[in-house]
């Protein structure tokens, strides 16, 4: 039997996250955690603590939208050269 792939499965996969620091447009300064598997996801929050406590809310939303959408979804570890570009792109 193939284990299915869906919204639990992917939310618990060991995302590589890239965690900054930015100033708004006011010179204020806010955090932001990226995923490097999912290079249209940012999330902001006014402090790091705050980014790191609820960036999982709207991953979950993207990846929903993401599988819905039937989107291939780059998981850790797996190699971008590996991928089928062509199958994906129409």
């Amino acid at each position: 039997m193939k284990d299915k792939k869906d919204l639990d499965y992917y939310l618990n996969l060991d995302w590589t996250l890239i965690e900054g620091q930015d100033l708004d447009f006011d010179g204020n300064p806010y955090y932001y955690i990226e995923i490097k598997e999912i290079p249209s996801f940012t999330f902001c929050a006014k402090t790091l603590a705050r980014a790191r406590e609820n960036y999982k809310r709207q991953l979950r939303l993207s990846l929903m939208v993401m599988l819905e959408s039937g989107e291939h979804i780059l998981e850790p570890g797996e190699d971008v050269d590996d991928m089928d570009w062509e199958s994906l792109c129409p």
